[in-house]
């Protein structure tokens, strides 16, 4: 079964910078697509930012210009810089990660991460 850990997440003061990780394992020559949602408290679960298999990127508006998606294809892993933090950014992250090709094989399905906490302090 695939599965999604992600690591890189604490406490930081405002203005400060985090990198979150998410690392997949259980598959092996996949294309695949990634992306970075986020949850504060109370409040519905938000896209922030994708990269696809043909490195195609989307920021949501809220976080263009401070944040950055990253991917690397030998690790299977997707990165999410994050600069110039504010409160508003406090939240749970959450990566995702769909599959559409395994060695020949059409294959479609979405795994998430634990999710990993965010705190920005003021």
């Amino acid at each position: 079964a695939v599965q999604l850990v992600e690591s890189g997440g604490g406490s930081v003061q405002a203005g400060g910078s985090l990198r979150l990780s998410c690392a997949a394992s259980g598959f092996r020559f996949c294309e695949v697509d990634w992306s970075w949602y986020r949850q504060a408290p109370a409040k519905e679960r938000k896209f922030v930012s994708s990269i696809t298999s043909h490195d195609n990127i989307t920021r949501a508006d809220s976080v263009k210009g401070r944040i950055a998606i990253s991917r690397d294809n030998d690790k299977n892993a997707v990165y999410l810089q994050m600069s110039s933090l504010e409160p508003e950014d406090t939240a749970v992250y959450y990566c995702q990660l769909r599959r559409h090709n395994c060695a020949g094989l059409l294959i479609d399905d979405e795994t998430w991460g634990q999710g990993i906490q965010v705190t920005v302090s003021s």
